[in-house]
């Protein structure tokens, strides 16, 4: 099969929003949503898994909208302790703490005028949501140790790859702020709900590394891409992504060969699933081969590792369990001891059928 760098701007196919690839129903759903909210000032809760682009949806809708012009602020709420991630979005006088030795202007400040995107909102501590409840209500807030009320126009747009609902049950989230933030809500579906896309999402990336690699991989052949389509893609766009590079590096000539695939994606079983109970292993060792190979293949800017990790384990446990009993929940449900509705949830989330209740 031969797979073209790029496509006309006239084609049918091309995503009216730059970065974002794909054709399907559900990717039409998302231009169209974020096209519309673009012209407004709501705030934007961006829902999807881990790698689903939604960096790339709050950009656009920055880009689209009259602030198109301003600064584009991310942070990424999970990688910072409480103390630091304030002082990070509100900034700090100085000597409000250790190692404060001069004044500092947060990021808040630093998107007046312009859009600011929190992603991973989900992992705010319930202290720091009062303080952002009260910039979106007021647009107003005082810096780490200061007294002074600082105004801001900044446009809020948040991202979760988790329910903020389930969130909300827990008592981990407040629902103030979610309703705050979920004035118009995204879902980007995870790439095994658009099968469709990924030679789009192919032609995208291939051109990308080839011109990065200065090499000519334009070719693939049907066995690699019945496996890439086939595949169930638990990293989603951004596992998509390493692969195509990876598979443009190694490549000998100028195609794709299912041979340069990892072995997961050509149904091979791996070190780890080679060391299961009964061949030789025991879940100990396994969990370790799973941790380490999944820090050995996680990209150099991947900050999620612990969900990639983890919901692998689960959907896969989830899968098996389902075989075992037959495609019945209750059964199920009952093995993994886990209530129906609980397992109908994540059923949707790891994109799962069940046969019967």
């Amino acid at each position: 099969m031969l797979l073209q760098p790029g496509q006309p701007a006239d084609d049918p196919s091309t995503p009216p929003i730059r970065g974002l690839i794909g054709s399907s129903p559900a990717m039409r759903d998302v231009y169209a949503t974020t096209r519309r909210v673009a012209r407004s000032n709501a705030s934007v809760l961006l829902l999807g898994e881990t790698g689903t682009g939604k960096e790339l949806v709050a950009k656009a809708i920055h880009e689209l909208s009259p602030r198109g012009s301003g600064p584009f602020v991310r942070v990424n709420c999970g990688a910072l302790s409480e103390s630091l991630l304030e002082s990070e979005l509100f900034g700090h006088v100085r000597g409000a703490f250790t190692g404060a030795v001069a004044n500092r202007a947060g990021r808040f400040e630093a998107a007046h005028t312009g859009t600011i995107f929190l992603d991973e909102i989900n992992s705010t501590t319930p202290k720091l949501q009062v303080k952002l409840l009260r910039v979106l209500q007021e647009r107003e807030f005082e810096r780490v140790g200061d007294t002074e009320t600082v105004r801001v126009d900044t446009r809020v747009i948040a991202a979760s790859n988790r329910d903020l609902l389930d969130e909300v049950a827990k008592e981990t989230f407040r629902e103030d702020l979610y309703y705050r933030l979920n004035v118009v809500p995204i879902h980007l579906p995870p790439l095994r709900a658009r099968r469709d896309d990924i030679p789009l999402l192919l032609s995208h990336f291939l051109e990308i590394y080839n011109d990065e690699n200065d090499r000519y991989v334009v070719h693939i052949d049907q066995a690699a891409l019945d496996a890439l389509v086939k595949y169930h893609w638990p990293g989603n766009v951004r596992e998509l992504q390493n692969v195509v590079e990876r598979c443009v590096v190694m490549a000998p000539g100028d195609e794709i060969t299912v041979d340069l695939l990892p072995a997961a994606m050509r149904g091979e079983k791996t070190a780890a699933a080679a060391s299961l109970p009964g061949r030789g292993g025991d879940l100990d060792s396994l969990a370790r081969d799973l941790v380490e190979q999944g820090m050995t293949t996680a990209g150099p800017d991947d900050d999620n590792l612990f969900d990639r990790v983890v919901s692998r384990v689960e959907r896969e446990l989830i899968a098996q369990m389902l075989a075992a009993c037959g495609g019945v929940q209750l059964k199920a449900a009952a093995r993994l001891g886990i209530n129906r509705n609980t397992l109908r949830k994540k059923l949707q989330e790891h994109g799962l059928e069940a046969d019967g209740e």
